[in-house]
């Protein structure tokens, strides 16, 4: 497997996307990386980030078409997979750092349910946000690894007789998706309703309006402190585009802060409202078809409230663009609905196979 050059490895260099951290070398691996190798797993390498997984692009191309991005922040991790350089990748979200890319990329993206992996020998981008992810090109693959990483029972049970409750959530954003995720959704409803299920539609709270606003400021505050020492000793090393999020976290006020994660907790709080009546909801992955490589690692702004919820997301590949390039949909599930979640990407990658 690769894993996100974020995770600290003790036999291989751990850069964060850096030049602060070229060739450091960790003592001890991250528990990630800890539990894959008691499992028996191999990593084969370190996975390109963004600087510090945040914005900035590093090297890697879309194995797709080099002109394009892969996505970001675990860049390495989703176009590694997809070129068939390792099975399965570790990579982590912030805001849309496993989703978006996987979209990308084509592969399966999977982001836990928060809290449910250890983030211990990880660079911190934001200890609110930050969580482990998988990127695979099947389930079953995602599953497995997933399975080592958390407590949870992850054995998808036979998704034959399946019959998922799904609800389409257009989101606050849906004004950013461009003709080819509106169309990637509408194929989707349709294969969903022609295997039989029914398609409801989902329309979230007033008070989930502001909720990228809130995620945003969570985590411009806590990058501006986790990255304290990079800033104030090695500033000249940080991208502009980074030290302007750090400047800004740095005027987010305590209060507001403290307001953001009431917002999110608040929100966290009515998601048994969202689910009442469906298993899972369809959203987008991201606004499209991969942006060129020149013009940064596109937009997260459809997995940013997903992320600030704490709810188990999966990117499922499967249709494409006008210019023949992958567009996926999104899965979201309740809180710790992970397997649930897992067995309804299957049975909805099967339901795309067929078609």
């Amino acid at each position: 497997m690769g894993a996100k050059d974020l995770f600290d490895t003790h036999d291989m260099p751990t850069g964060c996307g850096s030049p602060i951290y070229a060739n450091r070398q960790p003592a001890s691996d991250a528990a990630a990386v800890a539990l894959i190798r008691r499992a028996g797993g191999l990593v084969l390498g370190k996975t390109v980030t963004t600087e510090f997984a945040f914005f900035s692009p590093g090297k890697t191309r879309n194995p797709h078409d080099p002109t394009r991005t892969p996505g970001g922040s675990s860049s390495g991790s989703a176009a590694a997979v997809a070129d068939g350089m390792v099975p399965f990748a570790l990579g982590t979200q912030t805001a849309g750092s496993i989703i978006r890319p996987a979209s990308y990329c084509g592969v399966f993206g999977y982001k836990p349910t928060y809290g449910d992996v250890n983030t211990a020998g990880l660079k911190p981008g934001a200890w609110s946000l930050d969580t482990v992810g998988v990127f695979a090109r099947n389930v079953p693959d995602v599953a497995l690894l997933a399975s080592v990483l958390s407590s949870h029972e992850l054995e998808l049970r036979s998704t034959d007789s399946m019959r998922p409750r799904i609800g389409l959530c257009r989101t606050p954003q849906w004004r950013s998706a461009l003709p080819e995720t509106v169309d990637a959704l509408a194929s989707a409803i349709k294969i969903i309703t022609d295997a039989g299920c029914e398609v409801s539609e989902v329309t979230l709270p007033e008070q989930y309006d502001d909720l990228l606003e809130a995620q945003y400021a969570i985590m411009t505050f806590e990058a501006s402190r986790g990255l304290s020492f990079e800033r104030d000793a090695h500033g000249e090393h940080l991208s502009r585009r980074l030290r302007e999020l750090l400047d800004e976290g740095s005027q987010v006020s305590h209060q507001k802060y403290i307001d953001a994660k009431h917002k999110a907790a608040t929100c966290r709080a009515a998601l048994d409202d969202v689910f009442s009546d469906v298993d899972v909801l369809l959203a987008p992955s991201a606004p499209g078809e991969a942006p060129a490589y020149t013009a940064g690692t596109g937009d997260p702004i459809f997995n940013r409230i997903w992320t600030l919820l704490g709810t188990p997301c999966l990117n499922v590949p499967g249709m494409t663009g006008p210019n023949d390039l992958p567009v996926g949909v999104q899965l979201i599930a309740p809180l710790h609905g992970d397997r649930l979640l897992l067995e309804v990407g299957q049975w909805l990658d099967r339901a795309f196979r067929a078609n």
